[in-house]
């Protein structure tokens, strides 16, 4: 079955006290280097930052690992230059990534927040209690025009060791995140390279110059309106092994009769999810209701690039139907839906995608997912238990609280290994309630 986290307050702050500020530069000199965005990066410039916590036990050398860990970014720079430079944009407009030695680099502050341990962050449901950990917080992808591409700020904890870090996600996705975090935590265990550099020419695969010229206001909820927001909470859901095999199993069991292939995991846990949370609503039956899937197209663009490419190449997939036709049919209804969405989304329909964009640029803000949508980011792929920097593997991994919506998901590799997985959702507060007492959700005998 899945376990929830411990609920606690969720006013519940740390006092985290900034101790010092610094910037970490590439450990040898590279000169003046430019890449311009392409389509895949551009309509991310109106989102946050993108933040990560990783929370490690034990903190007895915290100044010892402050300077392995700096040490160990001045080398990684030295591949991943790109996040020690600044957006710019060239005579015609065009947005670039921009390098050169006398640029600042990586921001890195060091804090302490010695009254709270890590044991009470890992139970912590939402992200406001360590909103402070994790620099940046509702800072525009825009804003790094004159703020550093990647923030990082190290904090001591009572009785461990917090990395908070917020990339500018106008110029990477969450395979070159996690690329990055896990060549970072090599070199600081004591590797003499970086095993796989990253693939820096992001015009290979789109070389179309968009001109862009944006107006954002500071903050893209300040246009006037009074709206007021739902209140939102979030919670991390831990599906073990034997409840996602369950999952798959319930799912596959009654197959379309069109012929499809059976249902991934991933498949089969995004329409449980789909399902759960459309009822936790309380939807209308006619009520429509968007599944959204920010997919990896590394592999589907013609030519295919390598996992290694460092940039953004994603999409948003999306589908849509009515409630009561997610709820009223068997799980591997919506799974058909979301399986025959993946498929049709190939090199032609990327292209078919770009080309649209390009015609007619628009910038997403981040929650333009759908209405009563379930949207999902981040994947289990990602090996983020396996992020060690010399001293053990994390307790936790988290998102924080930027770009964060009413049905925004992520999904994480569980900290058990193997199939497990951990499901971090955002929902408004009462239908959060609901999924909390679904049994059949929670996969409880």
């Amino acid at each position: 079955m899945a376990t929830q986290q411990e609920k606690k307050p969720q006013d519940a702050t740390v006092k985290v006290t900034v101790t010092g500020k610094t910037h970490v530069k590439p450990g040898k000199v590279i000169g003046r280097r430019e890449c311009q965005l392409v389509t895949f990066d551009l309509p991310y410039l109106a989102f946050y930052y993108n933040q990560k916590l990783l929370l490690y036990k034990g903190n007895d050398e915290f100044d010892a690992i402050v300077e392995k860990l700096k040490d160990g970014l001045r080398v990684v720079l030295e591949e991943f230059y790109q996040l020690a430079g600044k957006l710019g944009k060239d005579e015609e407009g065009v947005f670039r990534v921009e390098y050169d030695d006398e640029m600042d680099g990586v921001e890195v502050s060091e804090a302490v927040a010695d009254e709270i341990g890590v044991d009470d962050l890992t139970v912590e449901e939402g992200s406001k209690s360590f909103k402070d950990l994790i620099p940046y917080n509702k800072i525009l992808n825009l804003e790094g025009l004159h703020r550093p591409l990647l923030a990082i700020q190290l904090t001591k904890l009572k009785d461990g060791v917090a990395i908070g870090c917020a990339f500018n996600h106008a110029i990477l996705d969450g395979s070159s995140t996690w690329h990055f975090m896990s060549s970072w935590a090599q070199i600081c265990s004591g590797y003499p390279s970086i095993p796989v550099p990253p693939f820096l020419e992001r015009t290979k695969t789109r070389d179309t110059r968009v001109k862009l010229d944006l107006t954002l206001p500071p903050n893209p909820n300040a246009d006037g309106d009074a709206t007021v927001e739902p209140q939102l909470r979030e919670k991390v859901f831990k599906f073990s092994e034997e409840a996602i095999d369950k999952i798959k199993s319930k799912v596959n069991s009654n197959p379309p009769s069109d012929g499809s292939k059976p249902f991934s995991t991933f498949q089969s846990l995004a329409v449980h999810i789909w399902r759960h949370v459309t009822l936790a609503r309380n939807l209308k039956p006619e009520d429509y209701t968007v599944f959204t899937v920010f997919a990896d197209c590394r592999k589907r663009v013609d030519p295919p690039m390598p996992e290694s490419y460092f940039g953004n190449l994603i999409q948003a997939i999306f589908t849509v139907t009515a409630a009561g036709l997610l709820s009223g049919n068997p799980p591997a209804f919506g799974a058909s839906i979301i399986q025959k969405a993946i498929e049709m989304h190939n090199a032609k329909a990327i292209e078919q995608r770009n080309k649209e964009w390009e015609s007619a640029p628009k910038i997403f803000q981040f929650k333009d997912a759908g209405v009563n949508c379930v949207a999902v980011g981040s994947s289990p792929r990602f090996k983020v238990y396996e992020v060690d920097f010399g001293w053990g593997k994390p307790e936790s991994v988290r998102s924080g609280s930027n770009n964060r919506f009413d049905g925004m998901v992520y999904l994480y590799q569980g900290k058990s290994g193997g199939r497990s997985i951990d499901v971090e959702i955002t929902l408004e507060a009462g239908a959060l309630e609901n999924l909390e007492k679904d049994k059949e959700f929670l996969m409880a005998d």
